[in-house]
């Protein structure tokens, strides 16, 4: 029997930003939906095509903001309406396996990723402080890499504990944590077999 896809959207309209996202979490979208990331930056379009390739997600992204003040508003905008979609999709998160955890590198970068799909946002971040203080590009601070993942978390009431274990490049040590941080949410959101509860000694996860 095959099961049923897992969508989830999210639209969200500020004074800072406009952000319309659907996701797919089994790889495809609805056939009204072209997947594609439009966003007013190429080295968050890039991390995010990174997520949904090693993810396995079908993203449709549209986004902007304003770019003027700073990329800020923008990146983390764009992890809550990930987060909320995210959560959307899960559902009563019922099936999933709900724990994942790989390692990603990017040449003499390396990223570790742990997941849990708890229902609650927890989010703890770690990179050498060369890292964790430099500019990926003239406009992204690697500062975004960790809003943007504690924007994800929070609204895809999830846990993530993120950490870059090497690197020297900063945009080899923010792809490596983007790769490792999609690899685990494609194992924890993957479908048990046979399963039809959420995997939970308490039966809820929340």
């Amino acid at each position: 029997m095959s099961l049923e896809p897992r969508f989830g959207r999210f639209e969200r309209t500020t004074r800072e930003t406009s952000v319309r996202l659907s996701l797919g979490l089994d790889g495809s979208l609805p056939v009204e939906e072209a997947p594609g990331i439009n966003v007013p930056n190429g080295f968050l379009a890039h991390m995010l095509e990174a997520l949904a390739r090693h993810g396995g997600l079908a993203l449709a992204l549209q986004a902007t903001g304003d770019t003027h003040v700073d990329l800020h508003h923008t990146v983390e905008d764009v992890g809550i309406a990930l987060g909320e979609a995210l959560a959307a999709a899960l559902g009563e998160r019922a099936g999933v396996v709900r724990f994942g955890h790989a390692y990603a590198p990017l040449d003499e970068a390396l990223a570790r990723a742990v997941v849990d799909l708890s229902g609650r946002g927890f989010f703890v971040f770690e990179a050498p402080v060369e890292v964790s203080t430099s500019w990926i590009t003239s406009s992204f601070p690697f500062t975004l890499v960790a809003d943007f993942f504690q924007a994800l978390a929070d609204r895809g009431r999830f846990t993530l504990h993120l950490s870059v274990l090497a690197a020297r490049n900063p945009h080899h040590a923010a792809e490596a944590a983007f790769k490792a941080a999609a690899l685990a949410l494609r194992a924890a959101v993957a479908r048990r077999a046979g399963e039809s509860e959420p995997p939970s000694t308490k039966g809820v996860l929340g």
